[in-house]
């Protein structure tokens, strides 16, 4: 999927000429590198947000707040924290 996606953002790069690009097999690569590691980035985030729920599921369940909900404030400060674009 990394790979499709790659190829879809190098192609739309190339075709807007917002990036030239002598081997489109390097670019592509660059691109995928570029796109795992902010997925990595993500999930890391996202377990961590998860970890700080776990700490609080007593009051979570007391106040009967939307996990869902909680966890989207919690991953989005998280992200602002760390300069993160979500």
């Amino acid at each position: 999927m990394v790979d499709r996606m790659a190829a879809a953002v190098l192609k739309r790069l190339l075709v807007k000429k917002l990036v030239e690009a002598r081997d489109e097999a390097t670019a592509r690569a660059a691109v995928r590198k570029v796109l795992l590691e902010n997925l990595e980035a993500e999930e890391r985030l996202d377990a961590e947000a998860r970890k700080i729920l776990l700490e609080h599921t007593q009051e979570i369940r007391e106040t009967a707040v939307d996990y869902r909900r909680l966890l989207t404030l919690v991953k989005g400060k998280l992200a602002r924290e760390r300069g993160f674009i979500l």
